[in-house]
Formats: C-alpha cells, structure tokens, sequence
C-alpha cells in the first residue's frame, strides 16, 4: 500500500522528495586528471621550445659574470616572434647569447654581444674598440658594460661585422680562455642563436636577472 504523502512530516516529505543519488564514474575523475596532467606537459613543452630555456655553463669562459655549472634562463620569444612574424632579429650590444655552434652541431656556446652590423671591430694593444657611423673615432663596449675593470683582451683582430652578424666575446678574455669571434669561430649569424641571457637561478646563493 502506498503511504500517503499528505500526512509525512516535514523531515519524512524532505527524504521522500530528494532524488536518488547518481552513481559515481571513476573515470571520469580519471579522464579530468590525464587531460589536466598532459595539458600542463604540453604548456610545459610549448614554452620550453618558444619562450624559455635552460642552459648550464660549462667552463671558464664568462668568468667572472658566469661560473661554470651556474644554471640559466635563456629567453627565446624575441627569436621566435621573429621567425613568425619573418622580420629581422638582432640582440643588443652587451646581451649575453646562447647559440649554436655554426659547425651544423647541436652543441651551444654563451657569449657576449660586442660588435653589430656595420662595426667594424679591432682588438689590438688589449683592448676593444668599436668603430662606426656614430662613434667614427671608435670606443671600447667594455667602458659602459664594465666600468672599464675587465681584464684585458688579447687577440689581433680587425674585421667588419656583416649584416645579420653579430661580434661575440667570452667576459674571460686571456688566452684561451674562450673561443669566440677573435679566433676561427668568427662573426656569429643571427639565424645561430637561440635566445638571450634573463636569469641565472643556481646556484642560489648567486640569483640575479640580466
């Protein structure tokens, strides 16, 4: 016989009203985890391969700003910003560069910009001197970047840097030290470099932006 709903209570009307409860779908909550989970790989990959990059220093090249094994955070959106848009892309005087080896390697080698297009760069008698439109007489990069207190530069060089090139040096500049644009390595093309020098995140003790 069917219990006549007019005479419940109010707590009894209550449970009687309330829907059965839908049975749980594991998979679903299963389902929800591996899309979240390899949404955050692919987010992960997409900005390692577009925006960001990390870059361990191995040897004594950019002593004394980069020690080797110091960890970095190599920018690479104004490269790649430029390969979509296909303008052209060239780092500042004084970036600190991750780039390719041009020997058709995989390996990268981190330097600094000293000379750009149109420069022409002479090292002679220890120093650096950068020659062009805006400073005919020349003057040495390492004045503003340094405050003049770099060791000093060895090498015989005197060479014009062409278009879509860039001049690169090591911080560490006794002999040796560093392959760079003073030896066989020569001028560095843009289409080499990977991206810009922002952030060195170990050892922590050493954290600073750039």
């Amino acid at each position: 016989m069917e219990q006549d709903q007019t005479n419940l209570s109010p707590a009894e009307s209550v449970l009687a009203e309330k829907p059965s409860e839908k049975p749980n779908k594991p998979w679903k909550d299963t389902l929800s985890t591996i899309l979240l989970f390899g949404g955050a790989l692919l987010t992960a990959f997409m900005l390692n391969i577009f925006v960001f990059q990390s870059y361990e220093v191995e040897g004594q090249s950019m002593e004394p700003t980069l020690q080797n094994k110091d960890r970095l955070i190599i920018y690479k959106f104004n490269k790649t910003w430029a390969k979509v848009t296909r303008s052209d892309y060239m780092p500042n005087r004084g970036d600190i560069i991750v780039f390719h080896k041009p020997n058709g390697s995989s390996d990268q080698l981190i330097k600094r910009v000293i000379g750009l297009p149109g420069d022409r760069v002479v090292v002679k008698n220890d120093k650096i001197t950068i020659y062009n439109q805006q400073s005919p007489d020349g003057f040495n990069p390492d004045d503003a970047e340094y405050g003049g207190e770099l060791q000093a530069t060895y090498g015989n060089v005197d060479v014009v840097v062409g278009e879509d090139e860039v001049f690169v040096c090591g911080d560490n500049r006794i002999p040796g030290a560093s392959y760079d644009s003073r030896s066989t390595l020569g001028n560095v093309s843009t289409s080499f470099i990977v991206g810009e020098l922002v952030l060195r995140y170990l050892p922590v003790g050493n954290v600073r932006t750039f």
